[in-house]
Parts: C-alpha cells; sequence; structure tokens
C-alpha cells in the first residue's frame, strides 16, 4: 500500500492526478486525510520547481477589442495574461485566505473604517521604475475615477480618502468595511506606474513577465522580468504565451497535439472522453463560477417584473446541470451566491421548473410575440445548446424564444451589457459584498441587468458596514431574495472550472477562484524538463 501511495502522490505532484482524486484513492486504502495529506506535502518538497522553457495555453476570451488596460478586463485571455505581467496589493489563495503581495502587511482601526498597507521595497516595474505607495495611490485614484469607466469602481467608491505616509498606503472608508483586504484583492487593481494615469494600456507592472507580443484576440507572449522579486514561487517559464482559440475542438486539438501546455474551459459533455486521452489530465474544480441569461430590466419588455418571473419559472435547471454541465455543477436560484459564501442565507425556498406559474405571469404581463435571446459560443461552454433547451422547455409554458447566434469575437463589447437580453457568465468573487458590489449596485459599471434599485443598494451598503454578524447575514438574506424575485438575472446553474493540460505542466494548484489556477496558472506552473 505505501508504494501504491507514493506513486500516486508522485502523480499529484507532477500535475498527472487531482488532490481531490488522491484523497479519494488514500481513502479507500484506509488512510486518514491527514496522513495523506503529509505524505502530499512531502511529496511536493521533494520536486521543486523547474526553471526555463516556454509554457503555452490555448484560451476561449479572446477579442480583438481587447485591451490591456485593467480596468476594462471582462473575459478570461486579458484577465489571464494580465496576471502575467500585473500584481495587486494583496490576492485570495485557492483556499479564500488573504495573500501579501506588494502589501506585505496591513492592518485596520477597531472600526474597520481606516486600513495601512505597508508597501514592499526593492519591487520594479518592467520600465525600471522602482515601485513606491504613490503608484498604489495613484491606481486606486485612476480606478475611483467615474470617468474611468473602471469595473471596480463599485468597489473603491467607498474611499473616502488615500494617501501616501512614508512606506504606506492609508485608506479611509466613508463606512466600516471588515471585507477591504478582499476589496483591494480585485483583479482589476493591479498597480501600474502612476497608476496607469499616464497610458494604461502599457502592460507595464511588476508581475514575473513582460509582454512582448500584444495582438488582441490572437496571440500574447510574455518574457520573463529578470528583477521579478517573488521569482522564488512564480515565473518560472522563461516565456509564456496564450493563443487564442474560442472554438473549443480546435482548442482541445491543441492540446492532444501539443500546440499548448494546457486550455482552459473544456466542454462538459466532452470530459469522459477526454479523460481517456494519453497525458491529458482534466482540471475539475468547484467554484463560485455561474452561467446567466441577462434582461435589462430597464428595457421594454423585459421592464415588467411578470415577464421576468415567467422568464424564470421557464428555466429547466435540473436538465441544464445534467445536459449540459455533464453533472459538474450545481442548479442556481436566480441570485449569485450559494452556500459557498460565508453568511449565506440556506433557507431561501429553490426556484424550480414550472410552466404554470411561467404562463400565469407571462400572461399577466401582457406580452405577445417572441423574446429575442442572443448567446454565443463564448458566452459559456455550451451556451448555445443551453440556449436551444431553454427555448424548448418555455415553449411548454407558451413562451416562444426566439435565439440569436452571435459571433464571438465582439461579443463582449457588443453584446454582453449591451443588449436587452443575452447570455453570460461570472466567475463569481471572494465575498458577498463584491458579488453584489461589482454586477447589481445602481452605479457599478458592469450592472449588467441594469437593476437600478436604490433599496437594494441601501441593504448592501448597510451589510458592508455591519459588524454584527447576525444583523449582516439577516441584510445579505434580504439583499438576495430581493434580486431573487424581482431582478434581472436567471442563474440556472453553477459551474465547475473544467480545464486540461498536457504532460510538460508541472506545479498545478486547484484554486476555485477562476479558469486556470484563478488566471494564475502561467506563472505559478513549470515546464517538466
Amino acid at each position: 500500500m505505501s508504494s501504491e501511495l507514493d506513486h500516486l502522490s508522485r502523480l499529484v505532484v507532477s500535475g498527472q492526478l487531482s488532490r481531490r482524486d488522491f484523497l479519494g484513492r488514500a481513502a479507500a486504502l484506509g488512510v486518514t486525510a491527514l496522513s495523506a495529506n503529509t505524505l502530499l506535502s512531502g511529496a511536493a518538497l521533494a520536486q521543486a520547481p523547474v526553471k526555463g522553457g516556454i509554457l503555452k495555453a490555448g484560451m476561449v476570451g479572446g477579442a480583438a477589442t481587447d485591451s490591456q488596460d485593467p480596468a476594462t478586463w471582462a473575459s478570461q485571455v486579458p484577465y489571464t495574461i494580465g496576471r502575467c505581467w500585473g500584481e495587486q496589493m494583496l490576492e485570495t489563495s485557492p483556499t479564500g485566505e488573504i495573500e501579501h503581495r506588494l502589501a506585505e502587511e496591513y492592518s485596520a482601526s477597531d472600526d474597520a473604517k481606516t486600513w495601512t498597507f505597508k508597501i514592499r521595497k526593492g519591487v520594479t516595474f518592467h520600465n525600471g521604475k522602482d515601485l513606491t505607495p504613490a503608484d498604489v495611490v495613484a491606481t486606486l485614484e485612476r480606478h475611483a475615477d467615474a470617468n474611468s469607466k473602471s469595473a471596480a469602481l463599485a468597489f473603491v467608491q467607498q474611499f473616502d480618502t488615500v494617501k501616501a505616509d512614508g512606506d504606506t498606503v492609508i485608506i479611509t472608508l466613508k463606512e466600516p468595511n471588515a471585507d477591504l483586504p478582499y476589496v483591494v484583492s480585485d483583479y482589476h487593481l493591479m498597480i501600474q506606474p502612476n497608476g496607469g494615469k499616464d497610458n494604461p494600456t502599457e502592460a507595464i507592472g511588476t508581475g514575473p513577465y513582460k509582454v512582448v507580443v500584444n495582438e488582441p484576440g490572437v496571440r500574447h507572449v510574455g518574457e520573463l522580468h529578470k528583477g521579478y522579486w517573488g521569482s522564488d514561487k512564480r515565473g518560472h517559464a522563461d516565456q509564456v504565451e496564450i493563443v487564442v482559440i474560442n472554438d473549443a475542438t480546435a482548442r482541445t486539438s491543441a492540446l492532444q497535439g501539443g500546440q499548448v501546455d494546457m486550455i482552459n474551459r473544456v466542454e462538459p459533455k466532452i470530459v469522459d472522453l477526454i479523460k481517456r486521452v494519453p497525458g491529458v489530465t482534466i482540471r475539475n474544480v468547484p467554484g463560485k463560477g455561474h452561467y446567466v441569461f441577462i434582461a435589462h430590466c430597464n428595457t421594454a419588455p423585459f421592464d415588467n417584473n411578470d415577464l421576468r418571473l415567467a422568464l424564470k419559472y421557464a428555466v429547466d435547471r435540473e436538465e441544464m446541470v445534467q445536459k449540459i454541465l455533464s453533472g459538474y455543477g450545481s442548479v442556481g436560484n436566480d441570485m449569485p451566491v450559494t452556500s459557498a459564501y460565508a453568511m449565506f442565507s440556506d433557507d431561501i425556498e429553490q426556484r424550480t421548473y414550472d410552466p404554470d406559474k411561467a404562463a400565469f405571469h407571462y400572461k399577466k404581463s401582457g406580452h405577445s410575440g417572441p423574446v429575442l435571446l442572443r448567446t454565443s459560443d463564448v458566452a459559456f461552454p455550451g451556451a448555445v445548446d443551453a440556449a436551444q433547451l431553454y427555448q424548448q422547455s418555455a415553449a411548454k409554458a407558451g413562451i416562444t424564444l426566439e435565439v440569436k447566434r452571435e459571433p464571438g469575437d465582439g461579443y463582449w463589447s457588443e453584446v454582453w451589457n449591451k443588449q436587452p437580453f443575452s447570455m453570460s457568465y461570472w466567475t463569481g468573487r471572494p465575498t458577498q459584498d463584491q458579488v453584489y458590489s461589482i454586477a447589481y449596485l445602481s452605479k457599478a459599471e458592469w450592472n449588467d441587468t441594469r437593476f437600478l434599485r436604490e433599496d437594494f443598494d441601501k441593504l448592501i451598503f448597510a451589510a458592508r458596514g455591519e459588524l454584527d454578524q447576525a444583523k449582516r447575514k439577516d441584510l445579505y438574506r434580504q439583499a438576495a431574495v430581493m434580486l431573487r424575485d424581482e431582478g434581472g438575472v436567471i442563474v440556472p446553474m453553477f459551474n465547475n472550472y473544467i480545464d486540461a493540460t498536457g504532460t510538460r505542466v508541472r506545479g498545478w494548484v486547484d484554486d476555485p477562484n477562476g479558469d486556470l489556477m484563478g488566471g494564475h496558472a502561467l506563472t505559478k506552473c513549470w515546464v517538466n524538463a
């Protein structure tokens, strides 16, 4: 048994077996989780990262309209190449804890309104300039400026003042927020020279890789930044490359053929097939990500809540989880949070498929004629099939859905957040405050359902500043119910992140924060010699 466990632990460290599968096999052999994890830790220590080589990813989620301005990042490719060249003050770890990056220490006042961050010394930008607290202040100022159109505006607008004091940055809030470390860990808040005020698209940061090729929608290449401060844990390959491959079949073929070392968004329906391919490892990680149908609450006919309720009851959630996710996920309840979030209320009734209720609310809405739904292959894996399933289940309620398939290139700039009824995805966020703030507050740049409710905003602001956990939980419950029953978001399912890696990839760690290790696979993994 010992030799078998040794062999399995080496497979985990080499990236050929997931930690979850290892623990399952160890349990079957009668080994406790503690003993198994101890063995795994020893095996990991025995295999140090290998430096050098080229690490390539084939990714969906890239378009010709992509920008290197962190304020604009809305899909996987700019987010992932951004993780290569940029860093925030803090990060959220795979286990949900706060990790120090450019801020090596932080502390808060007793009332959680004043926060002090000590900025790391000896860090240089790719242009040779030393990182200073002033750069951090300028970055936060830029994103807090309403004219920046930053996706992080919903988070940073709670700042009252931001100032540098010696080697620290002091943030004073308008109201208390015990979750502020998670706020500044948002991936849009990459620290740039002078905050990016001079040229936010220049892709100059403090990360392990300098961008040397930037062809939006086609290819991005980063070369190792020789002066990188954190080279012991990141930046192992000499070069990283992202090839945009929005077609699922082509992406899978590129991995099988060795043209790339890893791919994101493996379609659930082919997971079992890919598992049988020699040298390919499926990386299946449950997370907070969810797939959505989004209706603009301020645009006819979706400005009628009865029509929105009709569309919500017309979704067969169980069928979608089984047929679209092949079981790699769970049903949603028309709100962006689940029990994975702290202070989640599990007593909220689960909405189920009900053609009769859908027909009732549809008739009450007074609407007649087809409802146009826009979708695309890039919206999420299986999105087109999901739209067709939705079309079929809605038809049983007397609702005609007209499905329009849009091209992938330009979907995120011309359809999402612009057209009144479309399909999309969210990666989730570390806290409830963040997930509500980024997409559902009235002034959020990414309020893609146009849910403009002052009473909802007040609930989120009150929860943000409430230090009594029971009261805070109740406020979040009220917000969840309001969004579920009156909002424009339809959440049929929460998805697992399903990526795949080839034989050369080592150092993989399951991360529920997003595709490809929360966007860190290229910076944290290495190439097997």
